[in-house]
């Protein structure tokens, strides 16, 4: 605390001004705006008595008056839901680093379904930020709309709105690659654990998986826990692993839920993976690898999907009133251990984590 005036007052934080460098360098100020701009016109001994002072000072440049300035802010807005998760951390990760590597300005708003959790979109349009990346199916229509009127770029990832650029996730061909997996092995019983939450995501892998089994005239059951989390996969598995059902292979709809149920079939009811149940999970976070689980899982590369995210982002910066983008990724399935092999052959080995 320090005394002015006869009251005591907060001492107000300070930067080192560009008007110091040019002083401690015995040179124009805008010497030193030229020294910090790329391409910028400076002469060698100038430049190097500017970073020379700027360096003692500790002076950084101020990147948010420069971006007010050209109307360029460089922050990216990410929106995501349970930033806690195994793939969602990856994924904001992988997107993060790319983002601060091209030279901009990642900002997270995490989301969930509360009147505080929606009004905090709106900051990204406050600040002005470049452009939003949606990474949850949580945020509202309305956001996007707003968004949209704002001008603001939009790249939403599993989503399918009309307008934002897109990065879409082939659930349908993962869910039906796993009923046919199930077929194959005769099995007639089968299930699917999801979570109410209803994301497109979401209701994409239920939907194309229970198409796909009534097709083959499989008989599937569906259960949906309130979260999709390891609980969720808990609770799923008490209600859809009854003795009536007799099921005998679940997809869930992410290897949490994944997890959850495994453990809930052995422990509690002490079932056999996958000699009496096979499971197949999707994301392959790190932990379907380890040795409680060796999960046979779709695989989504976080790092895959951040390049993908990052050209289309350049790609609309560049074309600004260019038509929506619109790219698909697959989901490569990972063979390990959770589902029982074709009838007459040994177990498939273990591919690890080496599909791409």
């Amino acid at each position: 605390m320090a005394e002015k005036n006869g009251t005591d007052e907060m001492e107000l934080p300070r930067f080192i001004s560009a008007h110091e460098v040019a002083q401690r360098a015995g040179v124009s100020r805008s010497a030193v705006s030229r020294t910090f701009t790329h391409g910028a016109s400076v002469s060698p001994a100038t430049r190097e008595k500017v970073l020379r002072a700027a360096e003692e000072l500790g002076y950084q440049v101020n990147d948010l008056a420069r971006g007010l300035l050209a109307n360029r802010s460089q922050l990216i807005g990410m929106i995501a839901s349970d930033a806690e998760t195994p793939f969602r951390s990856q994924q904001i990760a992988a997107l993060s680093r790319l983002l601060i590597e091209s030279g901009r300005v990642p900002v997270l708003i995490t989301t969930d379904q509360t009147e505080a959790g929606r009004a905090s979109h709106a900051t990204l349009l406050r600040y002005r930020a470049e452009a939003t990346i949606i990474l949850s199916g949580m945020p509202s229509k309305a956001f996007v709309d707003l968004a949209q009127r704002n001008g603001q770029p939009l790249i939403a990832v599993g989503r399918s709105e009309v307008g934002p650029d897109h990065i879409r996730i082939n659930n349908a061909l993962a869910a039906e690659t796993a009923v046919d997996l199930f077929a194959a092995r005769g099995m007639r019983r089968i299930g699917l654990v999801t979570s109410a939450v209803g994301s497109p995501n979401l209701v994409e892998r239920e939907e194309a998986y229970t198409r796909k089994a009534r097709d083959l005239g499989l008989e599937v059951h569906v259960e949906r826990a309130e979260r999709t989390n390891y609980d969720g996969g808990t609770l799923a598995a008490s209600l859809l692993l009854t003795k009536e059902r007799k099921i005998e292979g679940v997809f869930c709809v992410n290897d949490l839920m994944a997890f959850g149920l495994m453990d809930y079939a052995r422990d509690m009811l002490g079932l056999s993976i996958p000699a009496d149940l096979s499971v197949i999970g999707l994301d392959d976070v790190p932990q379907a690898r380890w040795g409680a689980y060796r999960l046979t899982t779709f695989q989504q590369n976080a790092e895959r999907q951040a390049r993908e995210i990052l050209q289309v982002l350049e790609q609309r910066l560049k074309e600004p009133t260019a038509a929506p983008i619109v790219s698909q990724l697959d989901l490569p399935l990972v063979v390990r251990e959770t589902v029982r092999p074709l009838p007459g052959k040994k177990p498939e080995p273990s591919k690890g984590n080496e599909a791409e």
